[in-house]
């Protein structure tokens, strides 16, 4: 038997109220889903961009040292 199957199973025995409220979790579950793919998709694209504005750029010798970037506290 497939999970899903066991969940039609209790899905049958519950009254409508509770079925109602079972939607709910079923609606909440898919759109935090599609937000944690949307975030994934985003951070690929990210990646593929800097990769793109990088491209040729490895062995180039930064006109920065280490002390340009290096910031004080007083």
């Amino acid at each position: 038997m497939t999970t899903l199957d066991h969940i039609s199973q209790h899905l049958q025995t519950l009254p409508e109220p509770v079925l109602r409220e079972v939607l709910d979790f079923v609606e909440f579950l898919k759109s935090r889903h599609k937000i944690s793919k949307a975030c994934e998709e985003d951070t690929m694209w990210t990646d593929l961009s800097l990769t793109s504005a990088m491209r040729g750029m490895e062995d180039e010798e930064s006109p920065y040292t280490l002390t340009d970037i290096k910031e004080s506290f007083r």
